[in-house]
Formats: structure tokens, C-alpha cells, sequence
């Protein structure tokens, strides 16, 4: 029923017609290298382009094939993605392009079923990678097309729901060029980047207006439908920048699961208000888990570190080590020097930028 009287070819030539004209100059369209195509992909979701542009550049330059990515080390790998956040990305496609490497011998498959099981691969970046490298007319669905996609067909299901995806995939499949399924993608989201915003979209310069139903009723700021997220959850954290007698700071490996997997950070605590201060419960952490002695001093800077569910609210100390430390493989000594040696989080990132300027 929604695709009745849509005029299917009309609109494919209007999409990539304008595509053609307006696409932005960005570094992963220079080919249709498959793997500079996954990178760029992994990397852009979640992240803004303007964000992505300079890592990717980095990244290519530093991994340039997938051969060499599959055989970089972990922590090296973990390094060159610091500060784009969301590291379950990166740590699955470390683990994908391995598999692409032992299993279908360094070459990415160009079939949807085999390209979908390697690891951190879903159906969005399925299509988006086979569509734009191999000109497979697969459907790549993310948030910025199914706004376009509820405005041009008056969707008014709930874009929050798997079952909404499945439907605008199953319109895509129907719409799709089969002639240029990379163009048309890739329009698709260049629309919703460019044109057809999440507030105020730019009707008036729209090369499918003609096509818009939400358009055409005015009602194209009510959509897309998304439900509220629940009130996201705040967390207390108190985190100890440590110096032993020669000057050596104490850094922690994160568990392999979880946030912020195998990043390293400043040993850290989450501070339950109806006990003892802060400073005190860090402490005694410090001495439960580590078992090091340690005197926490002043705090010196305080920062919020925004998840999806929930922000950890941080206050940040300065403090010494009493004795010694019994080191792992997770808990390290290590030079100031050195810390721009392991990858941090972005808030420990910027915890450490505060204390160089205290510490002087």
C-alpha cells in the first residue's frame, strides 16, 4: 500500500541525479576500496563526519589493507581509535577483518549471508558496505534514512521498534536502483545529513519534494516517530591520579567486557553517597582491589562522561603511593612519558590534560 502510486524510477533519478551534483568531498569515496568502505562505516556510526574525516585519514594511513589491520597488535589498534569512542566498534572489527583474513583469504565477501556473520556486522552495515563497494542493491537503513523514508511515505510507526526497520528495509528493496545501489544509498543518507534534518528540513531544496507525502500534508516536523528514552542514570565516580617516590603514575587495564573494554584508565571507584567521603572510599578500593596503600590529596577538576543509559559525574584527585605496588598485567607503573604510549578513554584523556596543568 505505501509504495501505490509512488513513482519509483522518478525518484531514483531525482536522488541520484542530485547526488551526483551535491556529494560531499569526503576521503572514502576517493574509491570503492571494500575495506576503506568498512572502515568509514564502522567509524561513522554514532560519530559525525566532521569527527571522522581526520581519524579516518590516520587510521588508513596507519592500517592501510586489511592484512595489516588483522595483524596489528591490539593495544596498537586500540591507540589509533582513541577519542572516537564506542570501542565495542573497533574490538569487533579487529576481530572481523581476522576472519576475513583466515577465512576467505584476505579478500571481504561480497555475499550478504557470509559478509553479515563476521563479527559487529548487522544488516545496516551490511548493505552499506556491499551496496557502496560491490554494487550489491542491498538496503542500508540507519536512523538518517528511515527519517527521510517516514516523511517521503507518512510512516507514523515508531522508528524505535525492530519491526519499523524491517519495514523501511523491505521499501528499499523495492526502490532501490538496482543500476546504481551505491549512489542511491549513499544519496539516501547524504539527504538526511544534508537536507532533510531532524529539525527544520530544508524543504525547499529538497530533489525529492515532489516525492514527500509528509511534505506535501505539512507534517514533515512531526516526523519520524521515536519514543523517549527512559531517564538516563547518574553515577558518582571518584578517579586518583597516583605518584609513587620516583615520580612513576599508577594505570589500570579495564576488563576485556563492559564499557570502555581493555582501555586503559586512572584507577577509579564509584562513590556510594551514604557511606564515608570520597577520598576515603577510594582509599580503601585501592587497598581491597590492588592492594596498594596510597594517600589521596586535593580534588583538582571534576568532568561528566555521557554514555546512551547513563553519565558518570567525576571528581578527579591528585594522591601518592605509600610503598609498593605489586604489578600485573592490568595495573602498571609507568613513566609520565609513556602515558600517550596506551589508549585512554576520552575522559582520561582530558583527566590528565587537567593534572599536567596543576602539576605544572
Amino acid at each position: 500500500m505505501l509504495l501505490e502510486g509512488f513513482a519509483v524510477e522518478d525518484f531514483q533519478r531525482d536522488l541520484i541525479g542530485w547526488f551526483e551534483k551535491e556529494q560531499r568531498d569526503l576521503p572514502w569515496r576517493k574509491d570503492n576500496d571494500p575495506y576503506k568502505v568498512w572502515v568509514s562505516e564502522i567509524m561513522l556510526q554514532q560519530t559525525k563526519v566532521d569527527t571522522v574525516i581526520p581519524y579516518f585519514n590516520k587510521f588508513i594511513e596507519q592500517f592501510p589493507t586489511l592484512e595489516a589491520l588483522a595483524e596489528a597488535d591490539e593495544e596498537e589498534v586500540m591507540k589509533a581509535w582513541e577519542g572516537l569512542g564506542y570501542y565495542s566498534r573497533i574490538r569487533n572489527l579487529h576481530a572481523a577483518v581476522k576472519e576475513v583474513k583466515e577465512q576467505y583469504g584476505g579478500k571481504i565477501p561480497d555475499n550478504p549471508e557470509q559478509f553479515s556473520k563476521l563479527k559487529g556486522v548487522g544488516p545496516y552495515t551490511t548493505g552499506a558496505v556491499l551496496s557502496i563497494a560491490y554494487g550489491i542493491p542491498e538496503p542500508a537503513v540507519d536512523g538518517n534514512v528511515m527519517r527521510v523514508l517516514s516523511r517521503i511515505f507518512l510512516v507514523w510507526d515508531d522508528i524505535s521498534k525492530t519491526g519499523t526497520r524491517k519495514l523501511f528495509e523491505a521499501i528499499v528493496r523495492n526502490i532501490i536502483s538496482k543500476e546504481n545501489p551505491s549512489y542511491f544509498n549513499q544519496a539516501l543518507m547524504e539527504l538526511g545529513a544534508l537536507i532533510c534534518v531532524p529539525r527544520n528540513p530544508a524543504c525547499l531544496l529538497c530533489p525529492v519534494q515532489a516525492h514527500c507525502r509528509a511534505f506535501h500534508e505539512g507534517v514533515q516536523a512531526e516526523l519520524p516517530v521515536k519514543t523517549k528514552k527512559a531517564n538516563v542514570k547518574q553515577v558518582a565516580i571518584a578517579v586518583a591520579v597516583l605518584k609513587d617516590e620516583h615520580g612513576k603514575v599508577l594505570i589500570h587495564k579495564r576488563d576485556g567486557t563492559g564499557l570502555l573494554a581493555n582501555l586503559w584508565e586512572f584507577p577509579n571507584c564509584e562513590v556510594v553517597h551514604s557511606q564515608e567521603n570520597p577520598e576515603r572510599q577510594l582509599e580503601k578500593f585501592l587497598k581491597e582491589e590492588y592492594g596498594t596503600t596510597v594517600r589521596i590529596g586535593n580534588s583538582f577538576t571534576a568532568l561528566e562522561h555521557v554514555f546512551s543509559h547513563l553519565v558518570w559525574k567525576i571528581t578527579v584527585y591528585d594522591g601518592k603511593i605509600i610503598g609498593d605496588v605489586a604489578e600485573t598485567e592490568q595495573l602498571k607503573l609507568v613513566d609520565e612519558q609513556e602515558i600517550g604510549l596506551y589508549a585512554f578513554p576520552v575522559s582520561h584523556q582530558r583527566i590528565w590534560k587537567e593534572y599536567k596543568k596543576t602539576d605544572g
